[in-house]
């Protein structure tokens, strides 16, 4: 069934895009135990522009979809990826004037065997990212791919739930649980709506970790956010944290100073208590 985005257009540059609202793909990346980063690539069919060239699945938005429906469903529709094993952590947006392309970045939490699942599809395969340029890459993803090879790791944002509440009078000590849950959730609902501008993507969507103490533990996780209670003081458990997540973009929500100066050294971002509060509304 054809959408109503499935429509040839020029960009303001002149140049020819299929898209009349601009178009979308996904690129999944997986990291086995132990190995290097895989990202899932199609081939695309001899008959297509660039017919047996490597790239992304995607195509064409309609013009009810954001960038991260499209890539999802176009992938669903011209694979057999199970699309519950991919959660989406950012895009990447390339403008020409009047019409954009989105790539959108998604953890794979297995690397299943993936076949093509329509005839704009000769075949997939997972690659191994140091190997993706030793293949003929689809011209438009040959030019992103250097500055997305450098954005396959998702953010995380580790946040100091004792001091953030206590950078905001609402009575918070009054009731430490039910001030902590709703940290918890505002958390959730940043990290679904998207953080626009973070983290060198367009919008992430980070993965986020809220470290309680004391009569907030106990909480327990919610889609979104990972609580982790902390046996004493948190700090040792948020500087654990950093650590853990040393590898990739870690961002720690915190005033303490101290606090702020041990995660530093673990190479951690620190922001403050009202980057966050801002975007809780």
């Amino acid at each position: 069934m054809r959408g109503d985005g499935d429509r040839v257009v020029r960009c303001g540059l002149g140049h020819a895009h299929w898209g009349r609202h601009g178009a979308a793909g996904l690129l999944p990346v997986h990291r086995p135990d132990g190995g290097g980063a895989h990202v899932l690539l199609q081939q695309r069919a001899l008959w297509t522009p660039g017919g047996g060239t490597w790239g992304v699945f995607g195509g064409a938005r309609d013009s009810h979809e954001d960038a991260v429906t499209a890539a999802l469903r176009e992938t669903a529709e011209e694979s057999t990826l199970d699309l519950d094993l991919v959660r989406p952590f950012g895009t990447r947006v390339v403008d020409h004037g009047g019409w954009a392309y989105t790539t959108v970045l998604a953890v794979a939490s297995a690397m299943p065997r993936v076949r093509p699942g329509s005839n704009e599809t000769r075949a997939a395969a997972w690659v191994p990212v140091p190997e993706v340029t030793a293949r003929k890459l689809f011209a438009p993803f040959a030019a992103s791919w250097t500055e997305l090879m450098d954005k396959l790791t998702p953010p995380v944002i580790v946040v100091d739930c004792a001091n953030v509440m206590g950078s905001r009078p609402d009575g918070w000590w009054r009731d430490r649980a039910g001030a902590a849950t709703r940290l918890r959730d505002g958390l959730a609902e940043v990290v679904r709506a998207g953080v626009a501008d973070f983290a060198g993507l367009d919008t992430a969507y980070p993965e986020a970790v809220l470290v309680v103490e004391g009569r907030a533990r106990g909480i327990g996780s919610v889609d979104g956010v990972t609580v982790v209670d902390s046996p004493g003081e948190g700090d040792d458990t948020i500087v654990e944290q950093a650590r853990a997540h040393a590898g990739g973009p870690c961002f720690v929500v915190t005033a303490d100073r101290e606090l702020r100066a041990r995660c530093a050294a673990e190479g951690a971002d620190v922001l403050g208590p009202r980057w966050l509060l801002d975007r809780l509304g």
